[in-house]
């Protein structure tokens, strides 16, 4: 079968109306899926069909999923796009097909190709599929040390293809899809595998292959994401509010919030701005006409909706001191990294020198400090470092801590050496 790659390369680039023809830079547009658009994949019949082809192709098996971000509660899947060797492309769309179970088990014992699979993965979890093998291409991409790692740029960088990326953040929940953002859906999956191949031998080539199965074995084993305690603590310019009082309001509101986007599907930014919560916790109104006073209440929906809002304020008011939520929640690793030099110096320096001893391997090695090491493992073997922190004692650290095997012969003698404090410099008088 051609490539993407050859057939955009064989394009006449002298026709700026060809898919294929040249780009500035030398790189070649990708704008025609090979076997053309396809359309959504709605009906048991239709899925069923999929399900043989797909089981009956060959090779590895690219797939990606849209969601709806920004617009619709939650980060479900509103289509699936799987390519494979000898199936071509397909489209599904898991509002009419909530259930691919079937899919994925016809490729359960097949290797899976995704850009960023950890941020797919759960929302495919969602509707039964599952790899239990896979390659990720931008995780690659770090490991070899390419600066930019979406997958517009690797394709360029890697196979000298541009593809059409102006529909990434659309409202994939529409229905019907428009055509353009069909082509662009199949063209995500379209040279994933081709991205994969020559991502690998490059991988090969610089002696980090081993370094990447590990890793992609990693993200596959990894389980779902627990749900996370407080999520409201996650409401942005947090830090701004001091008070437990005030916290419960964060609290409040957030849960009022989130009570409504899921009862509407929408996303809890449509229906009040993390910026309104965090200025009506801090100045606390007194009436509903103080809280439309505030700027962020300034809009029609949210004040057609400000006694809901000045409801749920009261309530946090009207709160024992006990029930107030404390100002940070307990945890069994070190504190944030910035308040070390206050808390403790020896830690402080500690952290650094191990930070700078991890960063000096990692421009040794081409790829990102974060990729050579877990900052979390980092931390907390510099707030709490073994009694005998030699390189043995180091290594079994930070593998409790959730470190590779690869990471862990790299790095492990290297951040043993930074632990201790170095001696005095000698007294040039002396």
């Amino acid at each position: 079968m051609t490539s993407a790659t050859q057939r955009a390369r064989e394009a006449d680039p002298a026709d700026p109306g060809e898919p294929g023809g040249a780009a500035p830079g030398g790189a070649v547009p990708l704008t025609e899926p090979r076997d053309g658009v396809p359309q959504p994949v709605t009906d048991p019949a239709e899925l069923a069909r999929v399900v043989a082809a797909f089981a009956a192709g060959s090779g590895p098996v690219a797939v990606d999923a849209e969601r709806a971000s920004g617009y619709r509660y939650g980060q479900r899947a509103y289509l699936v796009q799987l390519r494979r060797a000898g199936a071509g492309t397909s489209l599904v769309d898991p509002v009419a097909l909530p259930d691919l179970t079937g899919l994925g088990a016809a490729l359960a014992d097949v290797e899976w190709v995704l850009h960023a699979a950890s941020q797919d993965l759960p929302c495919l979890s969602e509707v039964g599929m599952r790899p239990t093998r896979l390659f990720d291409t931008e995780l690659a991409g770090r490991l070899l040390g390419y600066p930019r790692v979406s997958l517009g740029a690797m394709v360029e960088q890697v196979l000298g293809l541009v593809l059409e990326k102006g529909h990434s953040a659309a409202d994939w929940s529409t229905r019907p899809l428009p055509e353009p953002w069909l082509r662009y859906a199949a063209l995500d999956v379209e040279v994933l595998v081709e991205l994969r191949d020559a991502l690998e031998e490059q991988l090969r080539a610089a002696g980090k292959l081993d370094w990447a199965l590990e890793e992609f074995a990693a993200v596959a084993a990894a389980p779902p994401p627990a749900p996370r305690v407080d999520p409201w603590r996650r409401t942005s310019g947090l830090h701004r509010v001091r008070r437990r009082r005030q916290l419960a309001a964060v609290r409040a509101l957030w849960e009022k919030r989130d009570e409504l986007a899921r009862a509407r599907d929408v996303s809890p930014g449509r229906v009040l701005p993390d910026a309104a919560i965090v200025e009506a916790a801090l100045a606390q109104p007194g009436t509903v006409e103080e809280l439309v006073a505030l700027r962020p209440f300034g809009g029609r929906a949210t004040r057609r909706a400000a006694a809901t809002w000045f409801a749920a304020l009261s309530s946090a008011s009207e709160l024992a001191e006990e029930d107030l939520p404390p100002h940070s929640l307990p945890t069994d690793g070190p504190p944030p990294a910035r308040s070390w030099a206050s808390r403790d110096e020896a830690a402080a320096a500690r952290l650094a020198r191990v930070r700078a001893a991890v960063a000096e391997l990692a421009e040794r090695h081409a790829l990102p400090a974060e990729n050579l090491l877990p900052p979390d493992a980092l931390r907390r073997l510099a707030w709490a470092p073994p009694p005998d922190a030699g390189a043995a004692e180091v290594a079994a650290v930070l593998r409790g801590h959730g470190a590779r095997a690869w990471q862990v012969g790299l790095v492990a003698e290297a951040v043993a050496g930074a632990l201790p404090e170095p001696p005095p410099a000698p007294d040039p008088r002396a």
